[in-house]
């Protein structure tokens, strides 16, 4: 695998999240955070323009969100997109998988878990965080659409962050896209008929989430959103006297 850059596994996150340490001990961490955050700068800043797929690392080959995973990887690559992911297996693995099938770039922002997270073969960069949230930020920073299979609470976590995001102006109107309205009824029921009822959301936040049975149809709204009203023509280029490399088309892996 190309241009993999990783963290080993450490357990330094766990009293990270249990209350304040000591002044020196809350130093170390605020610099080792502020380190991983100029690593995945320095590692993702060339690779795009990018849109980010979610899905369960859960559901593997046999599964049919695996086969839409690896189709809208297909798609992305063909509309000129990078695929970025989370990096694991799964849903993950299904988009890499197809960005790598038409000669696309596929980029993997992975995670050290006890179980479920192991990088998936069809990266061509991963870079390996130790905090979710710096991860998270990764994967929203260099995407200009969200397209979301079927998952569970990572998937909804991600979800549900960009959705805010976009809600209070944080990020402009990327598309955001669930893929799969039989998976998806219940939680836009929950939206719609609960949520929404109850005055806890609006039309024009409902309006936010995109529904789609169709990879096609789904990227035909990722391209118009991003190549027409966003532009993307800016395309920065890396210094060598930096370090900087830009990712490797795929003709030449």
């Amino acid at each position: 695998m190309a241009d993999a850059t990783t963290t080993p596994a450490s357990t330094e996150e766990l009293p990270f999240l249990e209350g304040p340490g000591s002044r020196s001990s809350e130093l170390v961490r605020a610099i080792r955070i502020f380190l991983e955050l100029i690593r995945g700068f320095r590692a993702l800043h060339f690779v795009g323009p990018c849109v980010t797929v979610f899905g369960s690392a859960r559901f593997g080959e046999g599964h049919p969100a695996y086969a839409t995973g690896r189709e809208v990887g297909r798609e992305l690559a063909r509309a000129g997109f990078t695929v970025m992911t989370g990096g694991g297996p799964g849903v993950m693995e299904s988009a890499n998988r197809g960005a790598r099938d038409v000669g696309g770039r596929s980029i993997g922002c992975n995670i050290v878990l006890p179980q479920e997270q192991r990088e998936n073969p069809y990266l061509d960069r991963v870079v390996t965080f130790r905090h979710f949230f710096v991860r998270k930020l990764m994967l929203v920073k260099y995407s200009y659409a969200f397209i979301a299979l079927p998952g569970g609470f990572g998937t909804l976590d991600e979800l549900f962050e960009v959705a805010t995001l976009v809600q209070t102006g944080k990020v402009c109107d990327f598309p955001i896209v669930l893929l799969g309205s039989d998976y998806w009824k219940p939680l836009l029921s929950q939206l719609r008929d609960v949520m929404l009822a109850a005055g806890a959301i609006d039309e024009k936040d409902l309006a936010i989430l995109r529904v789609t049975d169709s990879p096609q149809e789904a990227v035909a709204w990722v391209k118009e959103a991003g190549l027409t009203r966003f532009g993307l023509a800016y395309r920065p280029k890396p210094r060598r006297i930096l370090g900087e490399s830009a990712l490797a088309p795929a003709s030449g892996r």
